[in-house]
């Protein structure tokens, strides 16, 4: 068969290519621009499989060596791909333009140590309230500045193990560092004119006020009843002297003497409590004791 007269053809030529050919030879143009161009090692949607082959996570084709992977990745379903993906993108994260924020000027200061205090205790002398006086005095106040303060609870705090019974109030102002009073855990009455401060800006001095709330339920004492401290010789009487003041007399006071209706032998008797009738104990069989084994040892 002549192959150096058909259609198309050059003397010498060899014949024209096929298209599988031509095909053939595109992809290996495209494989070798890819390599010179894309680092196969950076591609995200480069996977290889555990049988050996290749695959792109995008477009989900399967390759046999990374030259053909190469060679799709310049193709036209490839770049669609991508471009179709870097849409979406684009579109999931539009979001509206952030408004600017406001700058706060955040202030530094030099602490200069802690300022002086007074802590006054006070009780109500008709309801027995208990009250919390402070005194905080800052000479040294930065001006413009108003103190504050806080009440902590015993759980927020690091630097003593947490107790439930105990709470802190905290004062700040700068540029003096921040104290702490320790104080009982108990509700604060909030009512009007039970819980108040007032900062004076000309004395440099911020005071704080507070009450506690009454107890409902008012503790109750473990002492003996007055009748059995009388027996045992115990009690003791309070006498006014003649200045107002109260002492204690301990003076033994002896119980009146023995009258007619009184017998000391049966006081000194002790008292049985009411007890109920005796039954009649129940006659259980004598079974021999069984004789006692020494333990098997353990192999």
């Amino acid at each position: 068969m002549d192959f150096q007269n058909r259609v198309g053809s050059k003397t010498g030529g060899g014949g024209p290519t096929s298209y599988s050919e031509s095909n053939r030879d595109r992809r290996e143009r495209l494989r070798k621009l890819a390599l010179e161009t894309i680092d196969i090692a950076k591609d995200p949607y480069f996977m290889r499989n555990h049988l050996g082959t290749y695959e792109c996570k995008l477009c989900l084709t399967l390759h046999n060596n990374e030259g053909s992977y190469l060679a799709h990745t310049q193709g036209k379903k490839h770049q669609s791909n991508l471009s179709r993906r870097a849409a979406k993108e684009a579109k999931k994260n539009q979001t509206l333009p952030a408004l600017e924020k406001p700058r706060v000027e955040i202030r530094k200061f030099v602490k200069i140590g802690r300022p002086g205090y007074k802590v006054t205790k006070q009780a109500d002398p008709e309801t027995t309230q208990q009250s919390l006086l402070f005194q905080i005095d800052y000479p040294g106040i930065v001006e413009g500045i108003r103190p504050k303060y806080r009440v902590m609870a015993a759980y927020e705090q690091h630097i003593e193990p947490p107790d439930k019974a105990w709470q802190y109030l905290l004062f700040a102002a700068e540029p003096y560092e921040t104290i702490a009073f320790k104080i009982p855990s108990r509700e604060v009455d909030n009512t009007e004119g039970k819980l108040w401060n007032e900062w004076n800006p000309e004395t440099k001095q911020f005071f704080l006020q507070f009450s506690f709330k009454i107890d409902s339920h008012p503790k109750i004492s473990n002492l003996p009843p007055p009748a059995q401290l009388a027996a045992q010789g115990q009690h003791h009487k309070l006498q006014p002297p003649d200045n107002g003041a109260l002492h204690m007399d301990t003076t033994p006071h002896h119980p009146p003497p023995p009258g007619p209706t009184h017998n000391p032998a049966l006081l000194a008797q002790p008292r049985l409590p009411n007890l109920m009738p005796m039954q009649q104990p129940i006659h259980r069989p004598h079974f021999p004791m069984q004789p006692h084994f020494p333990p098997r040892p353990i192999m």
